[in-house]
């Protein structure tokens, strides 16, 4: 079975402000991109699972003219909070490589 890491040609991760991250997943042809957009895996369900947070807190938007998939969710620690682990979010999205799609 394919991953989002396998079919993806970018994938990654940033602060969206302090209290939130985002992830972008693009993709080299519509064939890929309509792989991921239509995955059963690609859930705010799996992906709140995968982070630790609340399935409705999770936004996923689609953008057909750029084959790419960005994904919202609020952070476990504001950036910079002595909690963060990531300041920049720019390491985040390591665990969606690995997503069955």
């Amino acid at each position: 079975m394919q991953t989002l890491g396998d079919i993806a040609s970018l994938m990654r991760s940033k602060n969206a402000g302090p209290f939130y991250m985002t992830f972008d997943f693009m993709f080299e042809n519509e064939e890929k991109y309509e792989q991921a957009r239509t995955s059963t895996n690609l859930t705010p369900e799996r992906i709140a699972s995968l982070y630790g947070v609340p399935a409705e807190s999770v936004q996923i938007h689609h953008y057909r003219p750029a084959w790419a998939i960005k994904v919202t969710m609020p952070r476990k620690a504001p950036s910079c909070d002595p909690l963060d682990t990531d300041t920049h979010g720019g390491q985040q999205f390591a665990p969606m490589v690995d997503l069955p799609l």
